[in-house]
């Protein structure tokens, strides 16, 4: 069963006037528990956690949906490499 998310990007430059970009969107797993576990593992800086799991699993779900387009199908070794990578990376020691 897919867990549904709505996703909001909005500016915070001032000279920015864009509107914010909402939308919704589904996914396999439970995101943020995911982002639990990238902190964990301090891959990246704390602050930048959130960021680069969300940009990781949007970006990895519409791949397995598109996976037979040939852009996907090029990419889709490096990611399934890279993804059981990030899976055994341990979890940081406080």
């Amino acid at each position: 069963m897919p867990h549904r998310y709505r996703v909001t990007v909005e500016p915070l430059d001032a000279e920015n006037t864009a509107a914010p970009l909402v939308f919704e969107t589904a996914n396999h797993d439970e995101l943020f528990s995911i982002v639990e576990r990238i902190r964990a593992k301090a891959i990246v800086p704390d602050d930048e956690a959130a960021s680069f799991a969300i940009g990781l699993k949007l970006f990895t779900e519409t791949m397995l949906h598109h996976r037979n387009h040939p852009l996907f199908a090029n990419l889709a070794p490096h990611i399934g490499t890279f993804m059981k990578k990030l899976k055994a990376t341990p979890v940081e020691e406080s």
